[in-house]
C-alpha cells in the first residue's frame, strides 16, 4: 500500500482544494492507498474546512512544531503504507501518478527513493521578465527521460520534495539523518516565513548512504500552483539568499565542501554584472554570495564538522 501524505501550514483553501480534488481523481483505487494531511500548526485549524470524508483511507494529523521537518517526521510516524508519497499543498497529481509509483517502485527493486521528472509551472500571474532565468528554484523540471543514480553528487537524478516517493526503510533513513543534523544544530526545510531548503537533498543522501539508488521520471507528472506573492524580486532574492545558505551548510556537512567568506570589499566585484546583465541579476549574485559567507561563519561559530555518512552511521544513530 501506498502512502500520501500532505505537509501544510496555513494554505490558501482554494489551492489545498485543488491538491485534494487532484488525489481524488487518481487511477488508483482508494483501498490501496492513504492519505494523511499534515496540519503544521495552522491557522485556523485546516481539518474542519477540508473534508476527507471520500477517501476511507484518509486523516487529519496535527503537528505543533512549526517547519516541514516537524511535520515530515510527524507524517513518518504516523504512515502505514509500504512507500509514502509527499504532496506539497500547492501540488497537483496527474491522475495516474499513484499507479505510476507502484508500477516503478515494483520495476526497479534497488530504487529507494524516486520522484517527478515533470514538475510544470502553472502560475497565478505571468513572472517578470527578470525571474526567468531563477524560476528553476521553485524547484520546476521537465527531463525527457529518466534518471536513476547512486552518486549525490548527480543532483540531476535528486528527486525535489514535491511528489517525492520513499521506501518504508529508507523514510526512517531520513529521519535519522535528519536528526543527526539536528544535533549538530544544522536544520534544514521551511519554517514560518523562512526560505531554507535543501531538506528534500537528503532523502537521496540517505538512500546513497545505504547503497541503494535514487531517480526521477518523466511519467510521473505534477502542476506545480505558483502563488503571485511568490513572484516577485523581494521573495527570490531571500529564496537565493537562503538557498545558498542551506546548500552550503549541507554540502560541508554531508561532502566536506567548505563554503568560503564573502570578504569586506566583495561587493565591488558585481558592478561589472550588473553592466551586462541588469541590477536584479547582480543582487541576485550578491545574495548568493552572502548566503555562502553566512554559511562560512555559520560552520565556524558552532565548530561544525562533516558527517561520516554512510549505513554504518546511520545504523549506529538508529541504536543511539
Amino acid at each position: 500500500m501506498l502512502s500520501v501524505i500532505i505537509c501544510t501550514h496555513n494554505p490558501r483553501p482554494e489551492i489545498l482544494r485543488r491538491t485534494l480534488a487532484a488525489l481524488r481523481a487518481q487511477t488508483l483505487p482508494v483501498n490501496q492507498w492513504e492519505l494523511l494531511l499534515v496540519d503544521n500548526a495552522s491557522q485556523p485549524p485546516v481539518a474542519p474546512s477540508h473534508d476527507l470524508g471520500w477517501h476511507p483511507q484518509a486523516r487529519h494529523v496535527v503537528e505543533t512544531s512549526l517547519g516541514v521537518s516537524h511535520a515530515r517526521v510527524r507524517g513518518i510516524a504516523e504512515f502505514r503504507g509500504d512507500w509514502l508519497v509527499f504532496v506539497d499543498d500547492d501540488n497537483l497529481l496527474a491522475p495516474d501518478y499513484l499507479a505510476q509509483v507502484t508500477t516503478i517502485a515494483a520495476r526497479h527493486p534497488r530504487l529507494a527513493v524516486f520522484g517527478s521528472g515533470k514538475l510544470q509551472p502553472e502560475f497565478e500571474i505571468p513572472p517578470p521578465p527578470e525571474l526567468k532565468n531563477y524560476l528553476s528554484l521553485l524547484a520546476l523540471r521537465d527531463l525527457p527521460t529518466a534518471r536513476r543514480s547512486s552518486d549525490p553528487g548527480d543532483s540531476l537524478s535528486m528527486p525535489a520534495g514535491a511528489g517525492a516517493c520513499l521506501r518504508r526503510d529508507m523514510a526512517g533513513q531520513f529521519v535519522r539523518l535528519a536528526e543527526q543534523l539536528n544535533n549538530h544544530g544544522v536544520t534544514l526545510g521551511r519554517k514560518g516565513g523562512e526560505l531554507f531548503s535543501h531538506e528534500d537533498d537528503l532523502f537521496s543522501w540517505a538512500a546513497a548512504a545505504a547503497g541503494t539508488e535514487f531517480g526521477v521520471f518523466p511519467e510521473l507528472r505534477i502542476t506545480h500552483l505558483i502563488s503571485a506573492g511568490r513572484l516577485n524580486q523581494d521573495y527570490f532574492l531571500r529564496l537565493i539568499y537562503c538557498h545558498s545558505f542551506t546548500h552550503w551548510v549541507t554540502r560541508y556537512m554531508l561532502a566536506g565542501d567548505r563554503p568560503q567568506r564573502a570578504g569586506p570589499v566583495s561587493r565591488l566585484r558585481f558592478l561589472p554584472h550588473a553592466f551586462r546583465n541588469g541590477m536584479f541579476s547582480a543582487r541576485a549574485q550578491w545574495c548568493s554570495s552572502q548566503g555562502e559567507d553566512r554559511a562560512a561563519r555559520f560552520i565556524a561559530e558552532n565548530k561544525l564538522s562533516p558527517l561520516k555518512l554512510n549505513s554504518a552511521t546511520l545504523e549506529q544513530s538508529r541504536r543511539d
